[in-house]
C-alpha cells in the first residue's frame, strides 16, 4: 500500500460500520455456550469490516469485545460512569478489551441512548431488562436491529414485543448464526448510508443550481 492509499484508508475510516452489541451483564441464564457465541459475534463484526461498540460492561458485551480484539479490531465502550475511577470503583466495570471508553456520566438510561445513537446498528444477544431498553431506543431511532437467536429467552421476548407492539419494522432481522446476522445487518446499514449519500448529493445539486438549501448559518 503506497502513501496515497494509506491516506485514503485513514480518510475513510469513519465509513466503517459501527455495530453496538447489547446483552446481559449477568449471563448465568444464557446457557453453556454463551461465552463462545458472544465472542464469535464480536469476531464477525471485525472480520466483516466493522467496529464494535458496547456499554463497557461485564458479561455478554465484554465477551463480544474480547472476540473483537482477538480478531484485531477496534472496540469502543460507553460507560454509565462519569470518570474512570467511578467506572471501576463505584460501578465495578471493566477496562479490558476496550480501545476507547467514553465516560457519559448518564447512568444506565442515558448511557443506553448515547450507546445506540453512536452506532449504525444494534445487535442483541442474551439479555435482561437493559437489553430491552436498548432495543426500544434503537427501534424508535429507526436503526437496523439484529437479534441473535439461541438457548436464551431474549429472542422470543423481543419477538413478543414486536408482535404486540403494532408497529411493523422492516429493519429487524433474526438469525441463529453470528456470521449471517452481521452480514445481514451490514447490508441494511449500507442501504441506509447509500440513501443518506443520495439525499446529500441531491441537496448539493439543489444548492448549486438554485441557490437554495438548508444552510443554518443564514
Amino acid at each position: 500500500m503506497n502513501n496515497n492509499d494509506q491516506l485514503s484508508a485513514l480518510r475513510n475510516e469513519h465509513q466503517k460500520v459501527k455495530i453496538c452489541v447489547s446483552g446481559a451483564a449477568d449471563t448465568t441464564h444464557c446457557g453453556e455456550n454463551a461465552l463462545e457465541i458472544a465472542k464469535e459475534l464480536g469476531r464477525q463484526i471485525i472480520k466483516q469490516g466493522g467496529i464494535i461498540v458496547t456499554g463497557a460492561t461485564t458479561g455478554w458485551p465484554l465477551w463480544s469485545a474480547m472476540g473483537a480484539k482477538e480478531a484485531g479490531g477496534t472496540s469502543i465502550g460507553l460507560s454509565p460512569a462519569a470518570t474512570e475511577k467511578e467506572h471501576v470503583e463505584d460501578w465495578g466495570l471493566p477496562l479490558d478489551y476496550l480501545d476507547t471508553i467514553i465516560y457519559t456520566g448518564q447512568g444506565f438510561p442515558g448511557r443506553d441512548i448515547l450507546l445506540t445513537r453512536t452506532s449504525d446498528a444494534v445487535v442483541l444477544g442474551c439479555g435482561r431488562i437493559g437489553t430491552i431498553h436498548e432495543f426500544t431506543v434503537a427501534f424508535e431511532d429507526n436503526k437496523p436491529i439484529g437479534i441473535l437467536e439461541g438457548d436464551w429467552e431474549m429472542d422470543e421476548t423481543l419477538k413478543g414485543i414486536i408482535e404486540h407492539g403494532h408497529r411493523p419494522n422492516p429493519k429487524i432481522v433474526f438469525d441463529q448464526d453470528p456470521k449471517n446476522l452481521i452480514a445481514r445487518i451490514i447490508e441494511l446499514v449500507e442501504k441506509d448510508k447509500a440513501e443518506v449519500e443520495k439525499d446529500g448529493l441531491l441537496k448539493a445539486v439543489k444548492v448549486k443550481y438554485t441557490g437554495t438549501g438548508n444552510d443554518i448559518r443564514g
